[in-house]
């Protein structure tokens, strides 16, 4: 039985998809809106590597998904288009979260190969980076993104350190760094030791949550660009516009879109309905706590599976369970559970304790079911 066109219907080689990249959470944009005034900030911090010249320190901060990462991107694309004498690379903390493993990208960003994956000193690995931007006399202008996880692992002051003082064991070496946090709780600057504070003095741009109506602006863009005519009604629109707005993280409405798109996919449907939308909604929603989750360490990961089983339980019986487990040490276990509480994935609350004075009780900041099933 033949389909007929007309009736809404897809036919097996079509798609409601004019360009499904659209929807990735790291495109970037044609068009970027509502942060004119921040693109200008940046512009005017880095004005003077295009010169030349060491550029001002930035500190971009502000929630997830509000624009940062987009900014950076943008920026270095203008800066690649009127100088080759500027150095520009990103590193992301959540994957490069040691002073080594970020200098490993300033290498391979300035070499275009990888370093030696053992034997080189974190010494030599610097001096090479820095000679090499004397020896071709341009600027490198770094961006540490998601420096919060630097924060979480105590690396972030020797990382700046070594950095913002490159000139003076490499004469000549100019860098200037973009630091870009998305933990509204981290106050970067009063957690650096002070003798990075004093040389670090960045210029502060702040990125707020978009409201409903620039989020109807940013994702009608994304609409028009990456789905076909007639996929999505206004009533759509603004239906996802405002689980986005609830959750004051843009990238859950690009991914809602994407994911409501396969939906109506998978019914055949040349239009997004909005019960594919509702069921988009029950994934897209949990996008940061898969995106926290996604950066953990096994032992890390152990202990929030070993949480969940104990949900609520006193620090100390939590971590019995967690040493039977992995065999690490209390310190360790400390650790770990603060960058959890500093991730938001756990709340770790003090109470007192009847004959035990003051004790913290362990629980997740999710459901156990949601948490679990994003960690197979």
């Amino acid at each position: 039985m033949e389909r007929d066109p007309d009736e809404g219907m897809l036919g097996w080689d079509e798609t409601v998809f004019r360009n499904e990249s659209v929807f990735e959470i790291d495109y970037v944009p044609e068009t970027f809106q509502h942060r004119d005034s921040q693109m200008q900030s940046l512009v005017y911090a880095l004005r003077p590597a295009v010169r030349g010249s060491r550029p001002l320190n930035v500190l971009v901060r502000g929630p997830p998904g509000t624009g940062k990462t987009t900014a950076v991107q943008r920026l270095y694309d203008e800066i690649a288009g009127q100088t080759r004498d500027v150095r520009t690379i990103r590193v992301n903390c959540q994957v490069n979260s040691t002073r080594y493993a970020v200098f490993s990208r300033l290498f391979e960003g300035t070499f275009d190969y990888e370093p030696p994956s053992s034997g080189i000193s974190f010494k030599k690995l610097f001096g090479q980076i820095a000679e090499q931007l004397v020896e071709d006399d341009r600027v490198l202008v770094v961006a540490l993104d998601d420096v919060n996880y630097l924060f979480y692992e105590n690396e972030a002051s020797d990382t700046l350190y070594s950095l913002l003082r490159a000139h003076e064991e490499h004469p000549g070496a100019k860098i200037g760094v973009i630091v870009v946090s998305s933990d509204p709780t981290l106050d970067v600057v009063d957690e650096l030791d002070a003798r990075v504070q004093s040389v670090f003095r960045p210029e502060d741009v702040y990125f707020p949550v978009y409201d409903e109506r620039e989020i109807v602006d940013i994702l009608g863009e994304r609409v028009k660009r990456g789905f076909n005519d007639g996929v999505v009604t206004a009533p759509i629109l603004d239906r996802v516009a405002e689980l986005t707005a609830q959750s004051g993280d843009l990238r859950v409405g690009i991914d809602l879109f994407k994911r409501a798109g396969l939906n109506a996919e998978m019914r055949g449907s040349k239009t997004i309905s909005s019960e594919d939308v509702e069921a988009a909604f029950e994934t897209s929603k949990y996008i940061s706590l898969s995106r926290s989750l996604q950066g953990l360490s096994d032992s890390e990961r152990a202990l929030v599976r070993v949480i969940a089983e104990h949900d609520g339980q006193q620090a100390g019986d939590v971590y019995e369970a967690f040493h039977e487990e992995t065999d690490l040490g209390y310190t360790r276990y400390s650790e770990i559970v603060n960058k959890l509480d500093q991730l938001d994935l756990i709340d770790a609350d003090y109470a007192e304790i009847e004959g035990r004075g003051r004790s913290r009780s362990l629980s997740l900041s999710y459901e156990t079911d949601a948490v679990l099933d994003r960690l197979e």
